[in-house]
């Protein structure tokens, strides 16, 4: 947020690392130099990112600052919008999170600053500039996107859609290098994540299945309104040999053994990440031959650039709103945002409510 104006607008901050520093505090109005956009705050959802900023001190205040506002998955409504910029007051908008270094490295001169080389990068609620969990917030016309207003509160899932987006355009890519096409995808992992990536395979036409450890609670109901096939326990036992794997749970172990259970020629596109140092003992070796033997690719994929930002809003469009609406299982007032960083059982993908 910057300086010089009244102070009206409340926002989610903290010093990254300390918990007890989190508060609603209150800030100035932004400047117009931080975005000729000027939105109103709707919505943030909540991930794992905000968790690890807050209690293990993840983020980046921007220069000068001692505290960070938090928020990177945004959802608003435009306030305000310059004449010629491609919004206009009442625009359901997201904001893109990551900006391009300033040098800037070759992909981030593209505009492909999700391949940004030498790690300059500044990103929205996370790297060194505030986030969207404010009342208020403004952005670059460049770095917003407009959403289909039907989508309403169910638009604060524009972000996460964006990074499977971009997971499943690159393993398309990759996946194209072999001349046939591709029926079976495997999803492993039930998050906001990785059912976003589920509704994105089904879009595309594939066979989804996916795979959680949990066999209750909302999930499995959900994934079958999909069209979809819900499978819990071993992966092993998933009876399926898919030619595409998103894997979003980010446990390493899982990546070794699904090179196991692919069909050969499989792209496994790596979009999770978690803690831990776990160590399991595996034979490299083999998994080496194997990958070679079966034409296997495994890679990883973080962020997006605003095409897949664009893919995203689309995807979102197409949707069934009801069953989107399942997906944002909680909405919790800013006021209340403590109770958001707390996970229920039955959460799917929680969010902060920035109107009160």
């Amino acid at each position: 947020m910057g300086g010089g104006g009244s102070v009206s607008v409340r926002a989610l901050s903290v010093v990254p690392g300390k918990p007890d520093t989190a508060a609603v505090t209150d800030h100035a109005d932004p400047l117009p130099e931080e975005g000729a956009l000027l939105v109103q705050g709707l919505l943030v959802g909540v991930c794992g990112t905000d968790i690890e900023i807050i209690q293990d001190g993840y983020g980046w205040v921007p220069p000068g600052a001692d505290r960070l506002v938090l928020g990177h998955e945004s959802l608003g409504q435009v306030i305000d919008a310059p004449a010629g910029s491609g919004f206009a007051p009442g625009d359901l908008v997201a904001g893109i999170v990551r900006r391009p270094d300033p040098l800037p490295c070759e992909p981030c001169g593209m505009g492909q600053w999700d391949f940004c080389r030498n790690g300059n990068y500044t990103e929205r609620g996370i790297k060194e500039r505030n986030g969207y969990a404010a009342s208020q917030w403004r952005v670059e016309p460049e770095f917003a996107v407009k959403l289909d207003a039907r989508l309403g509160d169910c638009g604060v899932l524009m972000e996460p859609t964006s990074v499977v987006s971009k997971a499943w355009e690159q393993s398309e890519k990759i996946a194209s290098r072999a001349p046939f096409d591709r029926k079976v995808a495997l999803i492993t992992g039930a998050g906001p994540i990785g059912l976003l990536a589920a509704l994105l395979g089904v879009q595309r036409g594939y066979e989804v299945h996916v795979l959680d450890r949990i066999d209750s609670g909302p999930k499995p109901a959900i994934v079958a309104d999909l069209g979809a096939t819900y499978h819990s326990g071993e992966v092993s036992a998933v009876g399926v040999k898919p030619d595409i794997v998103i894997e979003c749970t980010g446990y390493g172990p899982l990546v070794f053994e699904l090179t196991n259970i692919v069909a050969n020629d499989a792209v496994i596109c790596l979009a999770g990440i978690s803690g831990g140092a776990r160590e399991v003992p595996t034979s490299l070796n083999m998994i080496n031959k194997q990958i070679v033997l079966e034409n296997i690719v495994l890679f990883g994929s973080v962020n997006a650039a605003r095409r897949h930002y664009e893919q995203a809003a689309e995807a979102l469009a197409k949707a069934d709103l009801g069953w989107l609406a399942r997906l944002v299982s909680r909405k919790v007032p800013l006021t209340n945002f403590a109770d958001a960083l707390a996970r229920n059982d039955d959460d799917v993908k929680v969010a902060i409510d920035l109107r009160n």
